[in-house]
């Protein structure tokens, strides 16, 4: 099981390799040439070396004099070559930096890029916590290779460079290398053996301690009004030496295989040393080849621990890519047709048996069919599950129907384009969302053409433009992190506005001002009721005040339409339409 997990780690992390490679051709090449530069140079220089001992310092020894035209030389020599070294070592490393800020910079933008474009069921079954992980470690996880792999390819080369040019000078010290490159082969591959198991769980359980921090983070007035911060930092804690002991066991691997490749190479530069006396004693090699030898294997320190980084990071990198790779290639996209309604004005809305259910359990809504006209205010009413906020997701395509359709204008919302879609239909959820910006930025959302007597409009219809006025820079005040600086019924009529600015022609609430006092929600529907170029709106409300201004109501119960028409004759024909708004005025705290 082991070495299948293994083989498949294995072949999964080279074409991950190859996925760098492709994408970043150019960075990559200019990597590898100067990766490749340091390893010819390193070889070449290792003869320079043997050159200079033989040739200038082992004669100025024997005659007891010192030439300084040759040492010169000699120096002149190895400074050249340190020099273009440097330049090697320098488009390596500038390479490999830009390759992995690339990927990770385009990467995130696609991964984004899909969070977005993915439907809301695919959300509800992925925490946001891990969604943050797969754009933080995971992401950096992935790309790790990138920064080594270009030396560590060209490390390879050196290794067989180093071997040939080994035999070349004698066949006995080339039988160190021989024996030593292999065996660092099969230390690192036991060492991915054991080590990629460790690395997947330990991305697992980043994934579930961001998640964790993240629901913590944002439920802390949960805990605290409840006194349950000891609970749930326990729970934390937990998960967070879980994921300690993972990375303690990495490093008790890494313990063991880092030291073993460091001291390797230095075994084999002080066996060559060794066995080279011996050669030469015996005359089969002179001096400045047996230098040549040991500086050779005195090279290999660096490159070989390039090696191990690109082996330690491809297990962890597997482990990332296929977390993200996950997301990328999910599934459920809403696709888009290229009709647009065309009208400019109050959209025509309507249900034609429209069924849906989530996911594999049983369905919410079943044979759905009724109008909204044009300009109309019809309110869905009904008790808690009965399918009201579905029919809302439905009607602002946030989601697709498994049966029958959703029309627009006479169109199929499926048909439309995204962007007539866009402009077409705006909707406002009961949990007003606002960014940690701007009321302008918040409001506009930098869309095009919205100047500030269309902000101000909407603001006004939205019953915000008094609390905005008296906020300490007005349209230019920061809001805070989800708005933390104004209140949820402010927020409620700041995302309110936000829907207004754009003029859509069907505006979707989903008890959208459940946090407004209910004289402001009167005001704002009545405002609305008025506007010169009115929306048509489809409303889920929960107050008899909102409901009765309403020019129809569907109510719903299990899914299912029981009655519609106004409100007053519900009241009087419907007993359970009656006692359900007796309910919400008993929770509300308003006289029926």
């Amino acid at each position: 099981m082991t070495e299948r997990i293994t083989r498949e780690i294995a072949a999964k992390g080279v074409r991950l390799i190859g996925r760098v490679i492709r994408e970043e051709p150019r960075l990559f090449a200019v990597s590898f040439g100067g990766a490749c530069l340091v390893v010819v140079l390193s070889i070449s220089g290792a003869f320079v070396v043997g050159a200079v001992v033989e040739r200038v310092i082992v004669p100025m020894v024997d005659r007891g004099e010192t030439e300084l035209a040759l040492l010169a030389g000699g120096a002149a020599a190895l400074l050249g070559l340190s020099a273009l070294r440097v330049v090697g070592i320098f488009g390596r490393r500038l390479g490999s930096i830009y390759l992995q800020l690339e990927l990770h910079a385009r990467y995130r933008k696609k991964l984004v890029r899909r969070f977005l474009r993915l439907p809301p069921s695919w959300h509800r079954r992925h925490p946001t916590g891990k969604l943050l992980s797969h754009a933080g470690s995971d992401l950096e996880a992935m790309w790790s290779p990138g920064g080594t792999l270009a030396y560590a390819i060209a490390t390879v080369l050196l290794l067989l460079g180093t071997l040939t040019a080994l035999y070349t000078i004698d066949w006995a010290v080339a039988l160190v290398g021989t024996i030593l490159f292999p065996s660092l082969c099969t230390l690192f591959a036991v060492f991915t053996r054991i080590v990629a198991p460790k690395y997947k769980r330990s991305q697992s359980m980043r994934a579930n301690v961001s998640s964790l921090a993240h629901e913590s983070f944002d439920g802390a007035l949960t805990v605290k009004s409840l006194g349950r911060e000891d609970h749930q930092t326990q729970r934390f804690t937990d998960e967070v030496r879980r994921l300690r002991e993972v990375n303690v066991s990495i490093g008790r691997t890494r313990g063991w295989h880092d030291p073993l490749v460091d001291t390797l190479p230095s075994f084999g530069t002080l066996t060559v040393l060794v066995i080279g006396a011996l050669r030469l004693d015996q005359g089969a090699i002179d001096l400045g080849q047996l230098t040549t030898a040991a500086f050779l294997f005195a090279l290999l320190d660096a490159p070989l621990r390039a090696i191990g980084w690109l082996l330690t990071a491809v297990p962890r990198a597997v482990a990332g890519w296929e977390r993200v790779d996950a997301v990328l290639s999910a599934t459920g996209d809403m696709t888009y047709g290229e009709q647009s309604t065309h009208d400019i004005g109050p959209a025509e809305l309507r249900f034609d048996n429209v069924g849906y259910a989530y996911g594999t359990r049983a369905s919410v809504l079943h044979d759905i069919t009724f109008e909204v006209p044009k300009g109309r205010i019809v309110a869905l009413v009904g008790p808690t599950g009965s399918g009201k906020s579905t029919l809302a997701a439905l009607a602002a395509r946030l989601i697709d129907p498994d049966s029958g359709r959703v029309l627009l204008n006479g169109y199929d919302a499926r048909d439309l384009s995204a962007a007539s879609l866009a402009a077409t239909v705006s909707v406002v959820a009961q949990s007003s969302f606002v960014f940690d910006d701007t009321v302008r930025a918040n409001v506009t959302l930098d869309r095009p053409g919205i100047d500030d007597d269309a902000i101000r409009e909407a603001l006004a219809d939205a019953q915000a433009d008094a609390f905005v006025d008296a906020l300490p820079e007005g349209l230019e005040t920061r809001l805070g992190e989800r708005g933390v600086t104004v209140s949820g019924g402010q927020r409620q009529r700041l995302t309110l506005a936000r829907a207004l600015v754009g003029r859509p022609g069907l505006l979707v609430l989903d008890d959208a001002t459940s946090a407004v006092d209910p004289v402001v929600e009167a005001a704002i529907v009545t405002g609305l009721r008025t506007r010169k170029q009115r929306p048509t709106m489809l409303v889920v409300a929960t107050r008899r005040q909102t409901i009765a201004l309403a020019d129809e109501v569907v109510y719903l119960e299990e899914g299912r339409i029981v009655a519609t028409g106004r409100h007053d004759r519900l009241l009087a024909t419907v007993p359970q339409y009656a006692a359900l708004l007796a309910a919400y005025d008993v929770k509300t705290g308003v006289p029926a």
